[in-house]
């Protein structure tokens, strides 16, 4: 089998046999190639974050990035102000920060904007959500205040267990589309923004299945909104499409649907912009997809995977909706599927039982505690057993990755890349990947890693040298 690199957009061969008929002896041989420095426009100017959802995760986010310009807290976790990787080999090897290989927006740059259904501003949200301590949200009040979140395009329908007056009047799904583009133009042009990045954190909605009637190209996806198909369009959807036709990359926090179809891949195309998703790994499936692993690597074998989470916030609240759970389960569901491959080795991954769970326990809050109870077996057969108790902070985790999706989402605009942004698949749950065409997603967070490290390289001039194997 041959061996892959992965960039974006790209693929280069190694250890094969055959090379369009040129190779005429069976031997081993290691193709690398030279990157040329891509074209990276520089970060100039302000960027405008527009959150879908001014909950727990976007003002822990957003208070927690104002309080670190300000010199009054640290980024922990994110892998853009504190990763470092290697770039060049041998006597030209060095270790370098994101910002030190491409040209990566400042935190200083950034300027925050929001929808929400409920109209309390970012400050008041912050506090309602009882995620970080008042003495740490007081020193940004001021600038809290005066994030207002805009009417949202809602439908309560997608999301039964929210109620909040802030919401469009919109007559059809294209209407939605008209306003939110409007939000943006607005926006940007009131900000000064030089860019705009539209990020969805906001609840999970109804599961939405892929409809090859509605979903498969921009032109029926465009016809159903402007014919006000409400069973095929979900909210989400009109956000992501105002944001392409707005020049702003679209990051889908959640596990909807949404970016996930060959309509909104041919739209990114079109505008030319990237898109990312689906659904932030915080706290369960980032164990998941480390230890899975483990397991592989180690060669034992999997007999069951049971996992269960208790969570109390507003996510929490709507994931107890049973539509809205179904959503979740698909995307938590997904990981293990393409680590533990039961193909690649019979003996060890047949028929095992994976099943996960979320529990609404309002005492909990924020605060969520995942559980997985593994059960694998060893030499002869004999089996064994794992327990992992993840007592976790859900937007504490969450909020890194949404600054690192933001400032890597601008940066591969600016980099001229579009469409999925696969090398984006460490931050988020159930990676997107053309399912048209049979291709499998990588969830292996170590392999995620590879291809983070190898697209930051190629876009700063290096070349992309670690290969998944």
């Amino acid at each position: 089998m041959a061996k892959l690199f992965f960039y974006e957009k790209r693929v280069i061969f190694a250890d094969t046999t055959v090379w369009q008929g040129q190779i005429k002896k069976r031997k081993k041989y290691f193709f690398y190639k030279k990157m040329e420095k891509m074209n990276v426009k520089p970060a100039d100017g302000k960027l405008g974050v527009l959150c879908v959802g001014l909950g727990a995760v976007a003002t822990t986010f957003i208070t927690g990035v104002l309080m670190v310009r300000k010199g009054l807290a640290k980024p922990v976790g994110s892998m853009t102000q504190y990763d470092k990787i290697r770039v060049g080999r041998g006597a030209d090897k060095k270790y370098l920060h994101y910002g030190e290989i491409v040209p990566m927006a400042q935190l200083s740059d950034i300027v925050f904007g929001s929808w929400d259904v409920y109209p309390a501003n970012a400050y008041e949200s912050a506090i309602n959500a009882e995620v970080l301590k008042e003495k740490d949200i007081n020193p940004v009040k001021d600038e809290l205040e005066k994030i207002v979140p805009m009417k949202a395009a809602f439908d309560h329908e997608y999301a039964k267990r929210l109620d909040g007056e802030n919401v469009k009047k919109c007559a059809t799904r294209w209407d939605m589309v008209e306003e939110l583009r409007e939000d943006i133009r607005r926006f940007k042009a009131e900000n000064n923004c030089s860019r705009i990045v539209v990020l969805w954190a906001a609840s999970t909605e109804i599961y939405v299945p892929y409809d090859e009637t509605v979903h498969d190209t921009l032109e029926h996806l465009e016809k159903a909104m402007k014919a006000d198909d409400r069973k095929h369009i979900a909210p989400s959807m009109c956000y992501a499409y105002a944001a392409l036709a707005e020049g702003a990359p679209f990051i889908m926090g959640a596990p909807n649907t949404t970016v996930d179809i060959p309509a909104m891949w041919e739209m990114a195309e079109k505008t030319k912009l990237p898109i990312a998703g689906k659904d932030f790994k915080t706290g369960q499936t980032l164990v998941k997809s480390g230890f899975a692993p483990i397991i592989g690597t180690r060669c034992l074998g999997l007999a069951g995977w049971f996992s269960t989470n208790i969570l109390g916030n507003r996510d929490g609240l709507v994931l107890d909706e049973p539509a809205n759970f179904h959503t979740k389960e698909v995307s938590k569901l997904s990981t293990l599927e393409s680590i533990l491959v039961p193909e690649n080795q019979p003996d060890l991954y047949t028929d095992y039982y994976h099943k996960v769970r979320i529990n609404y326990y309002p005492p909990r809050n924020d605060n969520k505690e995942g559980w997985d109870n593994i059960d694998i077996f060893g030499w002869m057969g004999y089996p064994m057993q794992i327990k992992i108790d993840f007592l976790c902070r859900d937007s504490i985790l969450a909020a890194p990755l949404c600054l690192d999706l933001v400032l890597l989402s601008d940066l591969a605009a600016r980099a001229g890349r579009y469409g999925i942004q696969r090398f984006l698949s460490f931050f988020l749950k159930s990676p997107m990947h053309d399912y048209t065409k049979g291709e499998v997603p990588v969830n292996h967070l170590f392999q995620q890693y590879v291809m983070l490290k190898n697209a930051l390289r190629e876009m700063g001039g290096y070349e992309a040298d670690e290969e998944i194997d």
